[in-house]
């Protein structure tokens, strides 16, 4: 077969993912968080990006985060000026003497008001000067090693004591558990055994009950001996019969225990009051609350959509740097081609952004409308929907909703929900309209909170209860959503 060389042309359609294209697709899938993690590292490498200082200075903001041009009447290139730092100067001169003139360790008490500008004062007329100062009262939430080294300060104890007993306190964790054990206490900390074993017992007795313990049963006899029951039932089933609390075999506690039913019943609730993670009370993790990115309020009959702006950046185009792209400026062409570079990014970036909240705007907007039934009776109305009901709505790919709902959550008069809350399977009935599989887990959940305590349902009579209800739903299935729900099997959940 000869070879030859020919050209043809060849007419075809393809995706070319741009830069720009792929910044707006990177930016529709970030959470809050982190697209104002993101849009602060933009201001740090572009200096064409300013981020408006007050209400006034953005109030001309496109969809709250981003701004094409000046508010009228202001120039932010002002600032750039020859003539501002012999301004700015003079104010700091001003500012330092009148700031020497304040008596810090009581502004916030008293100057604020005294001064006039709203501060703290409450408009009583009351007299704070023998109130201790907020600098006074603030503090930071006690972590466990810090509430065990104060009580281990507070003690008598030798120096070398002090050394055992802290490496004991930073060998304890989260749950107030001991994770290492005596002979390498006794290595670490060179000491003798009798050293080791009386710091051992002093950090056990230390506050909360519980601490310092190697397992769950040895922690539970700490706070019963605290509480002067360490000869106690309660004592004993903890000491011998763990296992049978564990599967809660109550018939078989009272067997193997000699005593009544009753007698046995009253022991494991006092083993049901105990803390079996002591630790946890000091725990110095703070929450993370959740920041809807969306809100929906009902005012009257109609539901109104607002999105929360509050804490992301105000984006402008600083007008010194627009300048210098002028025919008139004085620039050379490597600065002009910079700065444009740089300019052309920060438009790209706020477009982005603006594209972003009209993209999360109209797919909540979406939400609504086929959720509608749920903001107005809860979770009980929560229709299904899929994925492709909101693309099909809006005109968009299934994909840019699936990143458009990720991370992204929304308040409503029933809650706060993350946007994929709305999208879920469908569970077919018996002749009637079809239902969430949330609306079926809210009420397997209400189903086993109204049981008897006493006769638990299992999964298949709870599967018989929806099948009456013409919902048709397996075992298996009740199992599932059991599970997903952190429900424990019936056997577990039985009560004496």
């Amino acid at each position: 077969m000869a070879l030859e060389l020919r050209q043809n042309l060849k007419l075809s359609q393809q995706l070319v993912m741009t830069p720009q294209l792929q910044q707006a697709i990177k930016l529709l899938q970030l959470s809050r968080l982190e697209l104002v993690d993101t849009i602060q590292q933009e201001l740090e490498v572009n200096p064409v990006l300013e981020e408006g200082l007050s209400l006034e200075e953005g109030a001309g903001a496109e969809a709250g985060t981003g701004q094409l041009e000046s508010p009228a009447g202001t120039d932010p290139g002002e600032e750039f000026s020859p003539a501002e730092p012999e301004r700015t100067a003079e104010v700091e001169m001003e500012s330092t003497s009148a700031l020497g003139e304040i008596d810090w360790g009581n502004y916030i008490n008293e100057y604020a008001s005294e001064q006039g500008d709203g501060g703290y004062a409450s408009g009583t007329g009351r007299d704070h000067e023998d109130l201790p100062s907020r600098l006074d009262i603030l503090s930071t939430r006690p972590s466990l090693q810090t509430h065990l080294t104060w009580q281990l300060n507070l003690s008598r104890i030798s120096e070398e004591e002090r050394k055992v007993g802290e490496f004991i306190i930073g060998n304890l964790d989260g749950n107030g558990f001991l994770t290492t054990d005596q002979a390498e206490i006794e290595a670490q900390t060179d000491c003798d055994p009798a050293t080791a074993a009386r710091m051992l017992a002093l950090i056990r007795e230390m506050d909360p009950a519980g601490i310092g313990a190697v397992d769950l049963s040895q922690c539970l006899l700490l706070q019963l001996e605290r509480l002067g029951l360490g000869d106690s039932l309660a004592a004993r089933i903890v000491r011998n019969h763990l296992h049978l609390l564990e599967t809660r075999n109550y018939a078989g506690i009272a067997k193997a225990t000699g005593r009544t039913p009753e007698e046995a019943a009253a022991a494991v609730a006092i083993i049901t009051d105990l803390n079996p993670r002591p630790g946890r009370i000091y725990s110095d993790e703070d929450p993370v609350y959740i920041i809807p990115d969306v809100y929906i309020h009902k005012l009257g009959e109609e539901y109104v959509i607002m999105l929360n702006d509050e804490g992301l950046p105000r984006l402008r185009i600083s007008s010194y740097y627009r300048d210098i792209l002028d025919k008139d400026s004085a620039a050379p062409g490597e600065t002009k081609n910079y700065v444009q570079d740089k300019l052309r990014s920060a438009m790209w970036l706020i477009r982005s952004i603006q594209q972003r909240q009209r993209t999360i705007y109209r797919v909540v907007e979406s939400i609504l409308k086929f959720q509608r039934d749920f903001f107005e009776h809860g979770v009980e109305k929560l229709r299904p929907m899929v994925l492709r009901d909101v693309a099909e709505d809006i005109g968009m790919h299934e994909s840019t909703i699936s990143r458009v709902t990720t991370n992204k959550y929304l308040h409503s008069p029933q809650g706060i929900f993350e946007l994929k809350y709305f999208f879920n399977s469908t569970i077919s009935t018996h002749g009637g309209d079809a239902l969430a599989s949330e609306s079926i887990k809210q009420r397997l959940k209400s189903i086993v909170q109204h049981e008897d305590p006493k006769r638990p349902l299992s999964d298949s009579a709870i599967a018989d209860i929806f099948n009456r209800d013409n919902i048709r739903l397996a075992r298996r299935t009740v199992a599932k959503y059991r599970e997903q729900l952190g429900i424990l099997p019936s056997k577990l959940r039985r009560r004496p």
